[in-house]
């Protein structure tokens, strides 16, 4: 009984510290980019033990408020407002106005896009991919992998597989930037065209590299979106495999209503 009132009341504690934390942080007491106060400041303002404090700062890093280096310490969050990923972003309208969808999306969000391409070439098909596309594992396919960048902070990574019959003839595939409207209008323009994409959406928590391309703390949760791009022949014609920060988007899909 004894044992259990203490551990109500050392999670009491704990929550208590979260809780005078985030409230200094969504006042702007503690401002973004501000560092969190030390453990050994912590301990001696609350009177707790160096695990209360440790509690309290997981609290606030599972609630995405802070984020954690090594070495430097945890500091108040300072990335930049969630961006809506919605169906609209694959209007042929955005297409033809010269503005790939991540352009046209991160624009609508009051953001400022960049875009780093990390790979452009061939490669051999991951099994998953290769299923996706109805090829041999391992068949040659051309990989684009970017990151993806709003006010200069990594939000989403993605590669992007096509088959190699596909693109193989249109040089504009090859080079770092495709062009305006970006690779749904250069398929489009060579007899591709687009009827409909299919989206498969799931959660894990950022393995190491992931963490490091997308600056997120350790333990902090991405959301990945493989993605197929079907021609109107009803051939998959590109497999988009990206992985996001989940603090930073949120899905937002509208689709009819079926008899």
């Amino acid at each position: 009984m004894a044992s259990g009132s203490v551990s109500s009341s050392a999670k009491a504690k704990y929550l208590q510290i979260a809780d005078d934390l985030a409230a200094q942080i969504k006042s702007g007491e503690l401002e973004p980019g501000a560092p969190v106060p030390s453990e050994a400041v912590l301990m001696d303002r609350y009177g707790v033990a160096s695990g209360t404090v440790r509690k309290a700062v997981s609290e606030l890093r599972a609630s995405q408020l802070i984020e954690t280096h090594h070495g430097r310490g945890s500091f108040v969050r300072s990335r930049p407002p969630v961006q809506r990923k919605s169906s609209d972003r694959f209007r042929r309208a955005h297409r033809k106005a010269g503005k790939a969808a991540y352009l046209a999306e991160a624009e609508q969000s009051g953001g400022v896009p960049s875009v780093n391409v990390l790979f452009v070439g061939p490669t051999d098909a991951p099994v998953s991919v290769a299923e996706r596309l109805e090829v041999l594992p391992g068949s040659k396919v051309l990989a684009r992998k970017r990151r993806y960048f709003r006010d200069g902070v990594p939000t989403e990574e993605a590669t992007s597989y096509l088959p190699w019959d596909v693109v193989k003839d249109i040089p504009e595939m090859f080079a770092d930037n495709p062009g305006g409207g970006g690779i749904y209008a250069r398929l489009e323009e060579n007899g591709h065209q687009l009827a409909e994409f299919t989206e498969t959406v799931s959660a894990h928590l950022a393995t190491k590299a992931e963490g490091t391309a997308l600056a997120l703390s350790p333990g902090a949760p991405v959301i990945r979106l493989v993605r197929n791009a079907i021609s109107d022949t009803g051939r998959v014609v590109e497999v988009c495999d990206t992985v996001m920060a989940a603090d930073q988007f949120i899905l937002d899909y509208r689709f009819p209503a079926q008899d």
